[in-house]
């Protein structure tokens, strides 16, 4: 189905605080050009060669290797981080970059050592475990270290070498045995990180925040061209290389932009604080797109070789682990991790095997397109799988960690109300079978965490939602973005509409921030904490709302 065009990011309706001041013509010639330099450039080849010739494949592509003494410019410009953490492992990154603005990083066109360290102690006076590895130009020098034979449930330091460079030093996290008997956990939620809508100043504040854990639930980059002055950030100190001011669109395109976020002080700040959980959604790719289907309906052949590129800069710049690699437009994101008995998380990917949004995407008054029940967000196979991990889990809480707005949303009163097409409303059939799944498999203490829509969102899940005395079934709590959308307002103009129209809608807030989520033996606790401006830096935090939902007894309730 053709996209419709409209500049309608992240299934938000058009009018309000959250929009976005770009208009039709813009984006459609920038999209013009982008096809143009993707279809004549080097980027379609190098797509195309992504799944052969590379390191761990059984083929030296790059049998030479670099001094790392040779370095003359500190390659850790982009800091470092860790995720995906087990009870005996997490994974360790970095990646090496002393030019990050630069296509190749300024390193050479061959594999560089890179020597890594776990400590006990932040001062690496006891050594938890040590080696080496190599930075492969294939995946422009970035390095994903497996570190393993860790105990569970620990503070861990971690740091790389590079020649005489040294790197900042991490901290992490394991996660408790599988069957650890664990009273709490701690996490912070976080989504939508436009460079060019303002400052990180709310990952500065989450870096300090007394986490287990971080789930980034996507929208890590955007897509769109940022200009010499950092859009709205307004730089008066520097300049930006011209080559960011273009639509990401090529694999050296998305190198790029992901170094020009990874360079952002408070970004590494949370990075270096905390494990993340990472997942995507749309722009780390492209806005709204569905599959193998683009916002602007491009040949679907070209489409893939850009999420090629796409998917490829994404898995080189996260603490991903080995079976989340890409091979060519493909890879397995969604995944399961246990925090002993306490929690199970269900990290999904509603992009890669979604049906093409209903009615042309945007908001739309439901009908037969919209609700036709072979339409999926997640794709059978994802599906059966949650559904599957749900029948199995022993855990307290069973906890959903996705992208777009799992509960319905209506924005309007009475019947002439719309629907975005881009969220679970889009796919209701799709919805109701992973409600039924969870009522089958016995899930009591549900939470949903949502990322996308640039607002913080509190919600009792229904069983139906079309019925306001439908049971409760479990909770979602919706993060607002870090700097998308600009400085937004405690309450937006369709505040009062939507409240009024969603009663199970119990907070929202326009505001940028994030959420920590706090899970013990008696109750889940969501703390909504924003920014009062992220346009110029140093705001600081506050806490707009807080909600407990007990456990055995679903429903939000004010802290």
């Amino acid at each position: 189905m053709a996209r419709q065009g409209q500049y309608e990011q992240d299934a938000r309706p058009a009018q309000g605080p959250q929009g976005a001041p770009h208009g039709q013509e813009m984006r459609d010639a920038a999209a013009q050009l982008a096809r143009r330099r993707f279809l004549t450039g080097t980027g379609a080849a190098a797509a195309l060669a992504f799944a052969a010739n590379l390191p761990g494949t059984g083929v030296a592509y790059a049998a030479a290797e670099a001094d790392a003494r040779k370095i003359t410019e500190n390659p850790f410009t982009l800091g470092v981080a860790s995720g995906d953490p087990l009870p005996g492992s997490v994974v360790l990154w970095t990646r090496l970059a002393p030019k990050p603005y630069e296509p190749g990083s300024g390193m050479p066109k061959a594999r560089v050592q890179v020597r890594w360290e776990v400590a006990y102690d932040e001062r690496f006076t006891r050594l938890a475990g040590r080696g080496k590895a190599d930075a492969h130009p294939e995946f422009n020098h970035a390095v994903h270290i497996e570190a393993t034979g860790l105990a569970p449930d620990r503070v861990y330091y971690y740091r790389f070498r590079a020649g005489n460079w040294i790197s900042p030093v991490g901290r992490t996290r394991t996660a408790p045995a599988r069957g650890a008997k664990n009273n709490e956990l701690r996490l912070g939620v976080v989504s939508c990180q436009a460079y060019h809508d303002g400052y990180y100043t709310a990952h500065r504040h989450l870096a300090k925040e007394d986490l287990d854990v971080v789930f980034h639930l996507g929208d890590y980059l955007y897509e769109y061209p940022v200009d010499a002055v950092g859009g709205a950030r307004k730089y008066t100190d520097r300049k930006l290389p011209a080559r960011f001011n273009r639509e990401t669109v090529t694999l050296e395109d998305y190198r790029l932009r992901y170094a020009l976020y990874k360079s952002d002080p408070d970004l590494q700040a949370a990075h270096a604080a905390h494990p993340f959980i990472v997942t995507w959604d749309d722009h780390e790719v492209e806005n709204n797109y569905a599959d193998d289907i683009s916002e602007n309906n491009d040949p679907k052949g070209e489409f893939l070789l850009r999420r090629a590129a796409a998917y490829r800069a994404y898995w080189e710049n996260q603490p991903l682990r080995r079976p989340q690699q890409p091979h060519g437009p493909d890879a397995q994101l969604y995944r399961r991790v246990h925090f002993g008995q306490l929690a199970q998380f269900d990290v999904l990917d509603t992009r890669q095997y979604r049906s093409d949004q209903a009615y042309g995407d945007g908001w739309r008054t439901p009908g037969p397109e919209s609700t036709d029940p072979r339409r999926t967000l997640t794709g059978a196979k994802q599906e059966r799988w949650l559904i599957d991990g749900w029948r199995s889990s022993s855990a307290l809480w069973n906890v959903l960690s996705q992208q777009v707005t799992f509960s319905e949303r209506r924005n309007a009163t009475g019947p002439g109300y719309k629907l975005s097409m881009d969220s679970w409303d889009g796919y209701p059939a799709s919805r109701e079978r992973v409600l039924k799944g969870a009522e089958a498999a016995g899930v009591d203490n549900l939470v949903v965490l949502t990322g996308d829509v640039h607002v913080h969102y509190a919600f009792d899940v229904k069983r139906d939602f079309k019925n306001e005395k439908s049971r409760t079934v479990g909770v979602e709590f919706v993060t607002t973005s870090i700097a998308s959308g600009e400085d937004g307002a405690d309450k937006p103009a369709n505040w009062g509409t939507y409240m009024a129209a969603n009663p199970h809608m119990k907070f929202y807030n326009g505001r940028r921030g994030y959420v920590t989520v706090t899970l013990d033996r008696e109750k889940a606790r969501a703390d909504f904490r924003t920014v009062s401006a992220v346009t110029k830096p140093g705001a600081p935090v506050v806490t707009a709302g807080s909600f407990v939902s007990e456990a055995g007894d679903p429903g939000l309730k004010p802290a």
